[in-house]
């Protein structure tokens, strides 16, 4: 569902409300066990179970692929849905309406839009009628057999046929239903003639199977060769791929997922057993298409043709990759040879070998840097130069992690010498962070994550944090940004627990950390919890006061302190004994 905000406020009410055992055991049968629930992963296949689900926290965690989170977490991996799907479901869950925000644009009346949704599905029936049984089905029909489709394939992907009628659709459905769906054009004089006629028709249906727009394919030669729906309040072609629905029948986690350009490419790869590619429908991949794809696999392999055109739109899809490539997410490139596009290419050497080429396509660091330093002299200090002009651009888009510290390693070796002290700042700049200082050397848990993970458990220790009325984000701990700007959130917004506190940490980068810390099982007694809280808050006061004594006292030995320092430092030591 499109337009208006969704309330934060409702959506932290939503995560009080529901009890996440009760709704993932409707989906995944749960056994007790202890204190949690178990069962086998539904993330990955596994033999003993190890998804544990815990209804205090309001979380669930698998210790075997490392799945977790909380309510809308779940929904959004187990039914492949985004964030306001997850949200509409789990209100649906609840037995709630969604309210939107008034300052927003109005959200698209509910029920027009379950009356559009049966329209787009009757009308692919109707055209899968007139491909079995029309005047003209037989045509078509035997264009699909001369391509190689078989029936069961055309019924796996619902094709059909529209008939060479100006008003084949008109005469059987509502003309208003249909006008906002895109299937009929209007004239001047007030008609309206049918958008597809005498086409092969691909119903292009979103996660849930719902069809949400049509592809038509000519019979012969002529132009336009293929046409689309246009953009409507159900289908937006940024945002759709086609093949994913029928994908996501047979395998819900597949290993990869090749990207293609065409319907009957994904469709002849489906029929060859090569049953995990999608198409971008005609149009240059998006951020949004990304997200989408790797909600499902952490790999996604690029296909495209060998031709001039095929390089080209190869390199456009660098402007979406780049800033999508967070932790996790892998990217290939494939380049097919001249004069083929993957429905050639894959009958004419086969499935086993065409599956080959998708394993050993391109990494993305190889094609990147092999095409940006293509026409560069490298020898010179001139092409170095333009390297790192035409190369820093892309990377500055990448997520902060290891993959971008590598990337302007890469780049650093690549231009030389010549641009050492200006790439050093740049590797440096981009380095990982190296965590939280979680566990020190001896390998005990450290006195920040106790404190973290007891507060995220049991929100109501924030008012003992409060009353130290210490600004904890100038100690200078490990941890003690993210530390402070938990209490902060959590004395603002009062979160009933940690799943709700999880959603105001959605991708950030701290969010894995958050994850990682609501399920830690610490293994306190509760009615030591208050105890051991205490005692972690004031070990994080003292480390923070061995730090400073540190800094002043190496300050004092190479600087030398002045009035205010120097009385701050007896305060300090005095606070140690």
């Amino acid at each position: 569902m499109s337009g208006g905000k969704i309330p934060r406020e409702f959506i932290d009410e939503l995560l009080s409300r529901v009890d996440i055992v009760d709704l993932i055991d409707s989906q995944v049968p749960l056994k007790k066990t202890g204190a949690n629930y178990v069962a086998r992963c539904p993330f990955h296949t596994e033999k003993t179970p190890s998804f544990s689900v815990n209804r205090t926290k309001q979380f669930f965690h698998c210790f075997g692929c490392g799945a977790s989170g909380n309510a809308i977490g779940f929904i959004m991996d187990y039914r492949h849905l985004d964030f306001v799907e997850a949200i509409e479901d789990l209100a649906d869950f609840l037995g709630v309406e969604v309210p939107r925000e008034t300052d927003y644009p109005a959200a698209p009346n509910k029920a027009n839009l379950t009356a559009l949704y049966q329209l787009t599905g009757q009308v692919a029936a109707y055209y899968v009628q007139q491909l079995r049984a029309g005047a003209d089905g037989k045509k078509a029909a035997d264009y699909l057999k001369s391509r190689g489709i078989s029936s069961e394939c055309a019924h796996e992907f619902m094709l059909g046929y529209a008939p060479d009628e100006w008003q084949a659709l008109a005469g059987r459905f509502d003309p208003l239903l249909l006008q906002e769906a895109g299937l009929v054009v209007s004239k001047d004089n007030g008609r309206a003639y049918d958008r597809f006629r005498q086409r092969i028709m691909y119903p292009i249906r979103d996660k849930r199977g719902r069809v949400v727009g049509f592809g038509g394919r000519v019979l012969d030669d002529s132009l336009p060769k293929y046409l689309n729906s246009p953009e409507t309040v159900l289908f937006h072609k940024g945002r759709q791929v086609y093949g994913l629905y029928e994908l996501l029948q047979k395998q819900a986690k597949p290993e990869r997922l090749l990207v293609v350009e065409g319907y009957m490419d994904v469709i002849s790869l489906s029929q060859q057993g090569i049953g995990y590619a999608v198409g971008v429908l005609g149009t240059a991949a998006t951020a949004a298409h990304l997200d989408l794809l790797f909600r499902f696999t952490p790999e996604l392999v690029f296909c495209f043709d060998g031709d001039r055109a095929g390089r080209e739109a190869a390199w456009r899809v660098m402007e979406a990759v780049f800033p999508s490539l967070k932790e996790g997410r892998q990217v290939r490139i494939m380049l097919l040879p001249q004069n083929f596009d993957p429905d050639a290419l894959v009958r004419h050497e086969g499935a086993e070998q065409f599956a080959g080429r998708i394993k050993n396509a391109q990494t993305l660091s190889e094609y990147f840097f092999g095409q940006i330093a293509e026409e560069l002299n490298l020898n010179v200090t001139e092409g170095r130069a333009q390297l790192i002009d035409k190369a820093k651009p892309y990377l500055d888009k990448l997520p902060e992690g290891v993959f971008k510290s590598l990337m302007f390693a890469k780049l650093k070796s690549l231009s030389g010498s010549v641009a050492v002290g200006y790439l050093e700042n740049q590797t440096k700049q981009h380095a990982p962070a190296k965590g939280l200082g979680l566990l020190p050397d001896n390998g005990r848990l450290s006195s920040v994550r106790v404190a973290m993970a007891l507060l995220l458990q049991k929100p109501g220790l924030v008012t003992k944090v409060a009353a130290k009325n210490v600004a904890w984000n100038t100690l200078g701990f490990p941890g003690c940004g993210l530390f402070d700007s938990m209490t902060q959130l959590m004395l603002q917004k009062k979160p009933a627990n940690a799943a709700v506190l999880l959603e105001y940490y959605r991708d950030t980068p701290e969010e894995k950390t958050i994850r990682a810390l609501a399920f830690l099982d610490l293994y306190i007694a509760e009615e030591r919890i208050d105890e051991v809280f205490d005692d972690a808050l004031s070990k994080l006061l003292e480390q923070a006061n061995e730090l400073q004594i540190e800094q002043l006292l190496a300050k004092e030995r190479s600087h030398g302190l002045d009035g205010p320092e120097k009385e701050r430092l007896r305060g300090l030591l005095a606070k140690k004994h």
